[in-house]
């Protein structure tokens, strides 16, 4: 069963076409990988599936309902969707069980008693339970992202995204954030992820995606894709990425 569908999307952002005919289907408890420079359209694609952007033509579907269809209710969809971005965009003000706490009281309606037990059983399984009662920024950049992604999956969402998690963090953070996205896989998590991280994306990808000028102009496994690319133009990105240390 497909989570997730996507069809023949097109967004424009005044003349620049950001997002061209782009198709793509994502199965339940799969994880698809989005691989392409910056500006070929992955974190628009991801912004588009959670109703952040208005698509241009073509439809989105989650669970088989349209989500794309303007009259849908946008609310309703993102109880369904989790979205963690580069910048963590946790909430200040507010401690860390709390941060995680206010979508499933707020959104969901589920009891405060609950929703802390639940938020309390996931900062524990991450090892992150000593941090429940302090702030966003007494945390080091690692510590944030992880806090942002189980505030995502702690609405239980059909589909989680995750754009470029690591690329606002100094490299001795990134594994354990990557660490942490690698248990959410093995749980059977359906998760779309775009990532500069192509070792990361080898061990957890079940279809890689190479994304430029808006268009998916080459898919298939890791093996195929990173390891065997048939493209010229996914060829030379694989190497830039190579040479900046990240294949």
């Amino acid at each position: 069963m497909n989570v997730l569908e996507i069809k023949n999307v097109r967004k424009t952002f005044g003349a620049e076409v950001v997002l061209s005919e782009l198709s793509l289907a994502v199965p339940e408890h799969t994880a698809t990988v989005l691989i392409g420079a910056s500006g070929s359209g992955k974190s628009t694609l991801l912004r588009c599936i959670n109703l952040l952007e208005t698509i241009d033509d073509g439809s989105i579907f989650i669970d088989g309902q349209e989500i794309s269809d303007p009259a849908i209710n946008v609310d309703e969809v993102r109880r369904k969707l989790g979205m963690v971005f580069q910048s963590f965009n946790l909430f200040p003000h507010m401690s860390v069980i709390d941060n995680i706490m206010l979508s499933p009281v707020r959104v969901h309606g589920i009891a405060r008693e609950q929703a802390r037990a639940e938020a309390l059983e996931l900062l524990s399984r991450f090892g992150l339970s000593d941090k429940a009662n302090q702030f966003p920024d007494r945390l080091s950049g690692g510590q944030q992202q992880r806090v942002a992604i189980i505030r995502s999956i702690a609405v239980r969402p059909r589909v989680l995204m995750l754009d470029e998690v690591t690329s606002a963090l100094d490299p001795v953070l990134v594994n354990e954030v990557l660490s942490i996205v690698r248990d959410l896989k093995a749980d059977g998590m359906t998760m779309v992820l775009a990532t500069h991280e192509m070792g990361f994306a080898t061990q957890v990808a079940d279809e890689v995606c190479f994304l430029e000028s808006g268009r998916i102009v080459e898919r298939g496994t890791a093996e195929q894709v990173i390891h065997n690319p048939q493209r010229e133009s996914t060829q030379e990105f694989l190497r830039r990425v190579h040479e900046a240390g990240r294949l």
